[in-house]
């Protein structure tokens, strides 16, 4: 091979090095958008979890609530009654999570159409159907930090009450 092709090659693989560093520099680059876009959405979806373990956590406080302070008078389910639990959003725990927040709805008939269940053991009068009366309630929580909402359909019994004195 004489020098002049030799010149000639030596001289076309002069930019081989700069593209080779610029091809590895897009290659660390691609890489590390995906390292930052996979642990960002690990992130995003940490935090969703927790924003639904809160609202979970303020709709079984709502359902606590429900249990504690239920009536089938009603005249008590009116939200605009200011002693009413129905239909108000209602903090948890304003101190330590001031973010979380239930609501119940109003009570309804199931609807199954089953209004009335029977319990074991208050047949007591001799003939008379005793057991309980049943109702549906939708409570509601939220947290507004992590901006979700989970909703539970809970069905409660009120009783022990006549068979004929459920409305059917």
């Amino acid at each position: 091979m004489s020098s002049a092709n030799k010149k000639n090659v030596l001289c076309s693989q002069q930019g081989v090095a700069l593209v080779t560093a610029i091809l590895a520099c897009v290659i660390l680059f691609a890489l590390a958008m995906l390292v930052l876009h996979l642990s960002t959405s690990d992130l995003r979806v940490s935090s969703k979890t927790v924003g639904q373990k809160k609202a979970l956590n303020a709709a079984e406080a709502g359902i606590h609530r429900l249990i504690q302070d239920f009536d089938p008078n009603t005249a008590t389910w009116d939200p605009a009654d200011t002693d009413s639990i129905y239909g108000k959003k209602t903090n948890v725990d304003a101190d330590n999570d001031s973010a979380s927040f239930y609501t119940i709805s109003a009570p309804d008939r199931p609807s199954s159409k089953i209004y009335f269940l029977p319990v074991a053991g208050y047949d007591i009068s001799g003939g008379k159907d005793w057991g309980l009366a049943n109702y549906q309630v939708i409570v509601t929580g939220r947290n507004d930090n992590y901006a979700t909402e989970i909703s539970i359909e809970a069905g409660i019994g009120f009783g022990p009450v006549k068979r004929d004195t459920v409305l059917e």
